[in-house]
């Protein structure tokens, strides 16, 4: 199992950590999501690495979301 924090901007609220988390099941392997509004911090647990393009585009789809320092 692979495991990944991103840093993440534009979270403010549960519902942020709602729909960033719902985005980012849908990516094939995802295991678990963690969303840690206060941090700005995604963690993501999946069977193998992610490409970063598919975690943006899952942010980018979930809202006004950036991936920072990626």
């Amino acid at each position: 199992m692979s495991k990944c924090t991103y840093t993440v901007t534009g979270m403010t609220c549960g519902h942020c950590a709602d729909a960033i988390t719902e985005e980012l099941t849908t990516l094939s392997g995802v295991q678990k999501v963690e969303v840690d509004v206060e941090a700005g911090r995604v963690t993501v647990a999946s069977d193998g690495p992610l490409a970063t393009e598919d975690v943006r585009a899952a942010l980018t789809e979930a809202g006004d979301y950036e991936l920072v320092g990626v």
